[in-house]
């Protein structure tokens, strides 16, 4: 990966931004800080004023592991585009999932709830997925090999997979935060896409890129990122949104 502001990352997005491009931005660790709570996770006004400008000239979309009614409230701006559950949940289209096959994992977990709780480890059922975090674990690999432990043996209807501090589980045959980003590219007739996230589920979109995309990873991760370019951290994401509004508003003047 290479860094975004250097002279070759700042070609690469006037290139993509010239392309009509959709702007899909993942939200934990990429709009929104990682937090030690999830529930006090929210856009800062710099952040989310940027991205309304942005709206009213490209679409946007956030695509994201939490739930559409969970996230709404923390954006502070209406994007044209909002995909949860990584990638299974969009309002006005029908996902035809069944989220009762993940009845047998609730009941297992609801079994263990007092030694999940012990352990620092919190529940969040968000009816397609479920998502077990382990951040504010006292012993977090302690808490980590107790949700595996758990998780062995996982019916074959059901997908997990990690993230920072945290367990998911899905349905197998849900789709991904790569095929969501691809489904509204076509949909939208856009030329191209700028796709921004930070986490493995956010991989996937980097991996599936077509090579006119820009991918973008916030933080340098491992070596084994598929994204195109990172940011240093969050604390970029301001500047990188200024630039392209810079960008897209000198194209159409």
């Amino acid at each position: 990966m290479r860094n975004l502001f250097t002279s070759a990352g700042k070609r690469a997005l006037a290139a993509v931004l010239r392309a009509q491009p959709l702007l899909a931005f993942d939200f934990d660790g990429t709009l929104a800080p990682i937090v030690e709570r999830p529930d006090a996770a929210r856009v800062a006004p710099g952040v989310s004023q940027r991205l309304d400008r942005l709206a009213r000239l490209r679409p946007v979309a956030v695509v994201t592991g939490r739930s559409v009614a969970d996230v709404t409230q923390r954006l502070g701006f209406a994007p044209q585009f909002i995909v949860g559950n990584h990638g299974a949940e969009e309002p006005g289209r029908a996902c035809g999932l069944d989220p009762a096959r993940l009845d047998g994992l609730r009941a297992r977990l609801a079994t263990h709830a007092d030694a999940l709780q012990a352990a620092g480890v919190q529940l969040e059922d968000k009816v397609l997925s479920l998502a077990l975090h382990y951040r504010l674990a006292r012993d977090r690999p302690r808490a980590l090999a107790g949700i595996d432990a758990l998780l062995a043996g996982l019916e074959p209807q059901l997908r997990r997979f990690g993230g920072k501090c945290v367990v998911n589980v899905v349905l197998a045959e849900a789709p991904d935060k790569a095929d969501a980003v691809v489904s509204l590219v076509q949909r939208t007739g856009c030329g191209s896409a700028v796709f921004i996230g930070d986490d493995v589920n956010d991989e996937e979109v980097f991996a599936r890129a077509a090579p006119a995309w820009l991918t973008v990873r916030v933080g340098r991760g491992g070596p084994r990122s598929r994204a195109a370019y990172f940011l240093q951290s969050h604390s970029d994401m301001e500047a990188l949104l200024e630039s392209m509004l810079g960008l897209l508003q000198g194209a159409s003047g």
